[in-house]
């Protein structure tokens, strides 16, 4: 068994060794150099802002209608006896086509009659201007002294018999004019280029005077009423509520589009008058687009935009001077957006937008020409770090990237067909910006 002091000698020859390692080491360490931290800056893509004079285009949405719709009604009692082979719900008319005939026996009867009865008032009339002109004769071989009062004289020359003779002509004249006018309308036709809606008539049917035959609307123009909040209407140059002042109004461009089994369609139009009276519950004035040839009669092969549709209406505004086109993503909580000041260095500013809709947002007050807008998303405890600019575009460049351009007001033809989504893809990776 090991004694204790062998146990104390060992362990103090350990305890000595390790003194002596610890202190080899102190005095063999390296020197040590004291180094300064290195700041990377913050890089950040930016837009440089440019003031135009741009056309904020207003959406706004609604259902296609008709701008003409007529119920057609039976004028004459009778028999239905002929219909139209087009006399079908959807089938297209032209002015004047034949939708059906109505059993015209009885009033060519009726003209029949009125026309003899017009013989008959033609040769009354001749008779009694014959005894007239005999009468005429006689009283002027009368001596002077035999001639008697005005009335007297009248009877002798019989004009009370004439006049009525007279009237008895206009009469039958007028008894036959309604009876051709009957007899013209058993037949029905068609009072306009038309798409029949409905029909409520078939061959063999009784119809009276006021009876529904067919439901009927326009087919060379269509309308769409578009609800515009009042906050919007600043951006618009609206129709002029008076026609004297229709002259110096051109009407605003208006693309309508919507999706048809997944594929986007587009149909020009123009804002063509305001229904002049706000709505009392939404606030909202509509506003009347109005589309020509909406079913493409005159231009075959073309998509119709039927009667019902559900579109969005994209408006040209007018020109508002002054302007920097900014993505909406951009704007901070109470209206700040980030800038590069003179220093470098992140900065959030206080700026003024016009209240509108969209991907964009118009800045009115609060950038200079020529001013950095940073598009990367950064923290709030980023502000006042310096930034490396990775990349820069302008503001005008951009908008144009975006899927609802505004307008230049020098640009001669605006278009107002939404982008497709891969040439906004290619911008954003072109500019390097996030998306």
């Amino acid at each position: 068994m090991v004694s204790v002091k062998r146990q104390i000698a060992i362990a103090a020859g350990l305890l000595a060794s390790a003194i002596a390692v610890t202190l080899v080491l102190y005095f063999n360490r390296p020197p040590t150099d004291i180094t300064e931290p290195v700041y990377v800056p913050v890089t950040v893509d930016v837009v440089v802002a440019q003031k135009e004079t741009i056309r904020i285009p207003v959406q706004a949405q609604g259902t296609v209608s008709p701008l003409q719709e007529t119920s057609v009604m039976a004028e004459v009692e009778g028999r239905i006896v002929e219909v139209a082979a087009d006399f079908t719900v959807g089938s297209f008319l032209q002015a004047g086509d034949i939708l059906l005939r109505i059993d015209p026996r009885d009033y060519e009867t009726r003209l029949a009659r009125a026309r003899a009865a017009l013989k008959s008032a033609e040769s009354t009339l001749m008779q009694e201007q014959g005894r007239a002109d005999v009468a005429r004769r006689e009283w002027e071989k009368l001596p002077a002294g035999s001639q008697r009062s005005d009335e007297a004289r009248d009877l002798y020359l019989r004009k009370p018999q004439l006049a009525e003779a007279q009237a008895q002509l206009q009469a039958a004249s007028a008894d036959v004019i309604t009876a051709q006018d009957n007899l013209d309308r058993t037949i029905v036709r068609a009072p306009y280029a038309a798409l029949i809606r409905a029909k409520h008539s078939e061959l063999g049917q009784y119809v009276a005077p006021g009876s529904a035959l067919a439901d009927l609307f326009a087919v060379d123009f269509a309308e769409v009423r578009l609800p515009i909040a009042q906050t919007r209407l600043p951006y618009l140059e609206l129709p002029p509520l008076f026609n004297g002042d229709a002259d110096e109004y051109h009407a605003a461009p208006v693309d309508l589009y919507t999706d048809v089994g997944g594929e986007v369609y587009h149909w020009q139009g123009q804002l063509q008058r305001s229904e002049g009276v706000f709505d009392e519950r939404s606030r909202v004035l509509f506003l009347v687009a109005r589309v020509e040839d909406p079913y493409g009669v005159q231009t075959p092969g073309r998509e119709p935009l039927r009667i019902g549709t559900f579109v969005t209406a994209n408006i040209t505004g007018k020109p508002i001077s002054g302007l920097v086109a900014l993505p909406r993503y951009v704007l901070r909580a109470g209206d700040m957006v980030p800038v590069i000041d003179d220093n470098n260095r992140i900065r959030h500013r206080k700026i003024t937008a016009l209240r509108t809709g969209g991907d964009l947002v118009y800045i009115s007050a609060g950038l200079d020409e020529g001013d950095l807008v940073i598009l990367t998303t950064l923290d709030n405890a980023l502000t006042g770090s310096e930034v490396s600019v990775q990349s820069r575009i302008g503001s005008r460049e951009l908008r144009r990237g975006q899927s609802a351009p505004g307008v230049l007001e020098e640009e001669a033809e605006a278009t107002l067909t939404v982008a497709p989504a891969t040439a906004q893809t290619e911008q954003a990776e072109r500019s390097g910006y996030p998306r």
